[in-house]
């Protein structure tokens, strides 16, 4: 694990608990960069935090961060692999 990776505060709300995960996941190896998004409310609820790699992005993913019926999108540049993005995830939630 390295420490090169840096935390862009956009924006003054986040979801619960979505703060001390991203900074751990940018301690990650090849994660340079996460950019919390925007906000928005759905209809579904997910008691749990929850985050799920979506579409790639130039330099590295989209990810939403679901929690009750709020929902987050995150930008993370990186040069992981997808599936190596979602294993660190997973580690960490």
């Amino acid at each position: 694990m390295s420490s090169d990776g840096r935390l862009v505060w956009n924006h003054s709300t986040h979801l619960p608990g979505l703060i001390p995960i991203l900074e751990k996941l940018i301690k990650c190896e090849g994660v340079s960069t996460v950019t919390p998004g925007r906000i928005k409310q759905t209809r579904s609820h997910i008691p749990k935090l929850k985050l799920r790699v979506s579409v790639p992005i130039r330099g590295g993913y989209k990810v939403i961060a679901r929690q009750g019926k709020t929902v987050q999108e995150v930008f993370i540049l990186s040069t992981l692999e997808q599936s190596k993005l979602e294993e660190a995830i997973a580690k960490l939630l």
